[in-house]
């Protein structure tokens, strides 16, 4: 086999290992589609515990999120409270979060990767 024919084939393993990986995350719930939490039964929960004010299952739930990062809208103190969204399979908090802006809550942000990049969700408020 010739050194490009090698390379071809090496890549689409690449390629074809990616995309399974990518399938079995969705699969599981792990990757959101944009914050939807329709597809994320762990948001889903979190954002109908949020709507009754609890109780919730971590003690930082609820906790004033500072904003430190600077990617949400420079808001007051106080203005923003983060709340853990669960992830499959980790025995602690994991990287995944809601933070809410106002209180009542008038706008709902989810990270996925412990605050690197956040998604504005769009909250039914109907929903009783």
């Amino acid at each position: 086999m010739t050194r490009r024919g090698r390379r071809r084939s090496f890549n689409l393993r690449l390629l074809g290992g990616a995309l399974l990986l990518g399938l079995a995350l969705l699969l599981q719930g792990l990757w959101s589609d944009g914050g939807g939490s329709h597809s994320n039964p762990q948001l889903a929960q979190t954002l109908a515990l949020i709507e009754r004010g609890g109780p919730f299952p971590y003690r930082q739930d609820g906790t004033v999120f500072h904003n430190r990062e600077g990617l949400l809208p420079p808001r007051s103190r106080g203005y923003y409270r983060e709340y853990t969204v669960d992830t499959p399979g980790l025995s602690h908090r994991g990287p995944r979060r809601v933070v809410t802006g106002g209180n009542p809550p008038e706008v709902y942000y989810y990270t996925e990767d412990h605050y690197h990049s956040f998604t504005e969700l769009r909250v039914n408020h109907d929903r009783h």
